[in-house]
């Protein structure tokens, strides 16, 4: 074997991946983007609903059985992404970034990973989020429902992003 060569193919996938983060309300759009930016050469989709309805199919019945499972999946999920980060993929994490911790964790990644990043934030009304989550929940095809009464209990808790945490910050409207 030539390892020049072998060297030579190494430097060029060990550049760092991209990673990108979604903030936006209940059926504001952030699944649709974020298959939309995973569509690019060398970029996975890693979907919070999709892991959470395969691991926890019968577990996720309510927002506290959510808070609970997500910070389960996110330990287990970091390293992972801070691996393919560094290994030249790019991430789309379709996991809502929409809290000052969640956004911490986010930041936590690309910066162990050593990547930029993106903050795509989706800046849609209550209105029409909970017209697309009444559409989303009568078409069966998403893992879970929600109810209005559940869009505002976790929207109570929902903060849009802000220049000054000094994310890449993208603005969607």
């Amino acid at each position: 074997m030539d390892f020049t060569h072998a060297g030579q193919a190494f430097a060029i996938q060990s550049r760092i991946g991209l990673l990108h983060l979604i903030s936006g309300k209940i059926a504001a759009g952030k699944s649709t983007l974020a298959r939309q930016l995973a569509s690019n050469p060398q970029t996975v989709l890693i979907s919070e609903d999709g892991w959470l309805a395969q691991l926890y199919p019968d577990e996720l019945r309510s927002v506290t059985d959510y808070v609970r499972l997500s910070s389960r999946l996110r330990l287990a999920m970091e390293m992972h992404v801070v691996d393919l980060l560094k290994s030249g993929t790019s991430v789309v994490l379709d996991f809502p970034f929409n809290t000052l911790s969640a956004r911490a964790w986010g930041r936590r990644i690309f910066e162990n990973a050593g990547a930029s990043h993106y903050l795509h934030f989706l800046n849609v009304s209550d209105e029409e989020c909970k017209q697309r989550l009444r559409l989303r929940n009568s078409s069966g095809d998403h893992p879970f429902q929600a109810t209005d009464e559940q869009f505002e209990q976790i929207t109570k808790h929902f903060v849009e992003p802000s220049p000054q945490e000094g994310f890449n910050l993208v603005m969607h409207h």
